[in-house]
């Protein structure tokens, strides 16, 4: 197997098609898909950590793992019950951490879910820019088959 980034795949690849230019794009687009507004985007450290932390929050990871130190919180507190538990049966403690988890989770999802909703606008906006030039393409195109067809109906007249 070839490494992605061995000189040989990189010539193999490297080798102009029809249509492309001599800066290796085909149709304005750049071969590896990165002209994309969103690879242009600098993320600050706080966007990076709400990403993560809405990533793992919202997984089946964190739904397992939070699910087991619950029943090990329960377990643990139902089992010291008969001699000194530090949470008894109404679990009041366990109630405050889970509080305080919902207060610091919650506003960092909607920051997620605020980017992701920056991101969907900026993937609609270049959605539309390349709807608006292929539509163009294919007008020209039509212009063009237009002009061969009425340059073949005065050869047949002649």
């Amino acid at each position: 197997m070839k490494k992605r980034g061995s000189k040989k795949s990189a010539r193999r690849g490297s080798a102009k098609t029809e249509g492309q230019g001599k800066t290796g794009r085909k149709n304005g687009h750049k071969k590896n898909g990165k002209e994309h507004p969103i690879f242009h985007q600098h993320l600050t450290r706080g966007q990076k950590a709400a990403d993560l932390i809405a990533r793992f929050g919202g997984s089946w990871v964190f739904i397992t793992l939070f699910f087991l130190f619950l029943v090990a919180w329960v377990a643990v507190n139902s089992i010291m019950l008969a001699q000194k538990p530090f949470d008894p049966y109404p679990y009041i403690l366990l109630n405050l951490f889970l509080s305080c988890l919902a207060a610091i989770q919650a506003p960092i999802i909607l920051m997620a879910q605020n980017r992701q909703a920056e991101r969907d606008r900026i993937d609609a906006k270049y959605d539309h820019q390349v709807n608006r030039k292929a539509e163009r393409e294919i007008q020209a195109v039509q212009k063009e088959l237009r002009s061969i067809r009425d340059a073949v109906v005065r050869l047949r007249r002649k």
